[in-house]
């Protein structure tokens, strides 16, 4: 649906189907959904065992994401459109994390910049969601990114609890290290919400499960799965990793870590 056309939805339906979009201190209100709303970015903390990070924005400390440790989430964070550049670094040592990362903020995008394990040290990971949500929608959305430098390409699963894989094709096929599904640039993938989903991941174009655990998943939830080495970033076992749910607005400003069940 087009922006026109969501602007005149926006006119035209009941105040009470607009209530689902949202309300006071959600980060699924109307302008999100309209593409009208300032660009918003947060910050995740997804490497187990690393200092403590400050985040900054064009060259200015960012205040919420000051000193945060493994496991933190921001809230999506409102900023200005246009040019744009974040940096990370060590609090208190105040040693650069990555490389910088510029992008062009664009009106109605959400972005997610994740510091995620790599081979050596800390790698700096940008995700643009264009949010391109239906006014009406109540689905859920979720995204993988896999950060697990010790594990080759993998097959995601998110199906009811006693589904068998075997005749199932995967929601999300072949996501090598350091890339996310849907790609950066492209909406989340939405699915409806229930409490009884399961989440397996598997060896791509294997069934042979590496990870396999219970999930609730609600509606209009809008979670980032991160895979990261269960041993941090001195992990050398192979297919040894668990997931970071990064959750939307989480009032608790941190991930759930989720390991497997099997």
């Amino acid at each position: 649906m087009n922006k026109l056309s969501k602007l005149l939805l926006a006119v035209v339906a009941p105040a009470f189907l607009l209530a689902a979009c949202g309300g006071g201190g959600s980060d699924d209100n109307l302008d999100d959904r309209t593409d009208t709303a300032d660009p918003k970015i947060r910050f995740v903390h997804a490497v187990p065992v690393a200092p403590d990070v400050t985040l900054y924005h064009n060259g200015n400390k960012v205040r919420e994401v000051d000193g945060v440790n493994y496991k933190f989430a921001s809230q999506y964070l409102e900023f200005n459109t246009g040019d744009t550049d974040l940096m990370v670094k060590t609090t208190g040592a105040d040693v650069q994390v990555g490389s910088k990362v510029p992008f062009e903020a664009e009106r109605g995008h959400k972005y997610t910049l994740v510091a995620l394990p790599a081979l050596a040290g800390t790698d700096l990971h940008l995700i643009d969601d264009p949010y391109d949500k239906g006014l009406l929608s109540d689905k859920a959305r979720v995204r993988v990114l896999h950060a697990a430098f010790n594990s080759a390409a993998v097959d995601v699963y998110l199906t009811r609890a006693n589904e068998d894989i075997a005749t199932l094709a995967p929601r999300f096929s072949n996501v090598g290290f350091k890339q996310t599904q849907p790609r950066s640039g492209e909406d989340s993938l939405e699915v409806e919400g229930h409490d009884d989903w399961r989440l397996r991941i598997t060896s791509a174009g294997t069934k042979d499960v590496l990870f396999d655990s219970p999930v609730k998943l609600g509606d209009n939830a809008d979670w980032l799965l991160t895979v990261i080495p269960s041993g941090g970033i001195g992990s050398v076992i192979p297919n040894d990793f668990k997931v970071l749910v990064v959750k939307a607005d989480d009032g608790s400003r941190t991930t759930q870590e989720l390991t497997s069940q099997d």
